[in-house]
């Protein structure tokens, strides 16, 4: 009788111990989901080959379905925002008074470790997630991660307090190496957001147009190379305002790549694909085709065969340091 009593006791605690665990969860949904909007300020990290990115992250969500994202270098204060409203998504760069508009998904497409609906949604979907108590009651989520174009993350660690905050984001490979990491400063549920936070026009308002580059200075070459593939050829063509360098690049993985003086631009540009963050800022990638904007000098890299994860691969290779020309 007094191992039974003894077996239904651990019973019971084992039972309570899994039901908090499960609380927490609850707690993070309810808190999310049932928010009319937020805003978050932090700091988002990307480790790219031996560089370490760091940028200011600006996140602001009104219901339903209105986000702003403002991310900003802290090396060289570069600032882009992501805009998503009724009329569509939009990539913007105030410094060159440039805009895109994007046929895409964003943000739900993908694993967003910066967005609380997208952490929030990785935790749901994932039946297999491990949740750790660890002190002062916080806790440590482990789920799967659905980053389309890079295969190398694979799982994340969303740290979250007894209150249901998130307070840390650690996205990893397959070898558990930290690769991304956000960290939440603030979080500020229900707060009051005027409708032209989210307007196209009234975030290009303040442009202030600071890059007038007429040459560049050194050509930037790709440090990750496909298997059997080389330099074929590098031309220089003189532009009306600045130049163009063509990088051909031949063999079993061919591509081009094209860098150009950055010029800035009135008009709204519409592309096709997904916005990710290539190098150190947001671009496109799409179809084997991606673009972004560096430092003064717009990138496209360009191929008809590779595949999009190792195409992304050469495009985080391209240093803005230069190693050589």
């Amino acid at each position: 009788m007094k191992k039974f009593v003894f077996l239904l006791f651990g019973l019971l605690l084992i039972s309570t111990g899994c039901n908090k665990k499960t609380d927490i969860v609850s707690v993070l949904k309810k808190k999310i989901e049932k928010a009319n909007s937020y805003s978050t300020t932090g700091i988002l990290e990307i480790v790219n080959n031996e560089n370490i990115y760091k940028y200011d992250i600006d996140v602001s969500y009104k219901k339903s379905d209105n986000f702003r994202v403002k991310l900003k270098n802290k090396t060289n204060e570069h600032e882009q925002i992501i805009l998503k409203n009724d009329s569509g998504v939009y990539v913007l760069t105030p410094s060159l008074n440039k805009s895109f508009k994007f046929q895409s998904e964003w943000p739900y497409n993908n694993s967003q470790s910066y967005l609380l609906q997208n952490v929030l949604n990785d935790i749901l979907n994932d039946k297999d997630k491990q949740i750790q108590k660890g002190k002062d009651n916080n806790y440590v989520i482990t789920t799967k991660v659905n980053y389309t174009n890079n295969k190398e993350l694979q799982k994340q660690k969303v740290y979250v307090d007894s209150k249901g905050n998130i307070k840390r984001v650690e996205v990893l490979n397959n070898k558990n190496i930290i690769k991304m990491k956000m960290i939440y400063n603030k979080i500020k549920y229900n707060v009051n957001l005027k409708d032209d936070m989210f307007d196209l026009d009234n975030n290009m308002k303040d442009t202030k147009t600071s890059i007038s580059m007429k040459e560049i200075d050194d050509v930037i070459y790709p440090m990750y190379m496909p298997k059997n593939t080389y330099l074929a050829n590098e031309e220089n063509v003189s532009l009306e305002e600045g130049e163009r360098i063509i990088l051909t690049f031949e063999g079993d993985t061919p591509f081009t790549l094209i860098e150009e003086t950055a010029s800035t631009n009135n008009e709204l540009e519409q592309v096709y694909g997904e916005i990710e963050l290539l190098t150190d800022v947001f671009g496109y990638i799409n179809d084997g085709i991606a673009s972004w904007v560096s430092n003064g000098i717009e990138y496209y890299a360009i191929s008809e065969v590779m595949k999009q994860d190792e195409l992304l691969k050469v495009v985080n290779s391209i240093s803005t340091i230069p190693v050589g020309k």
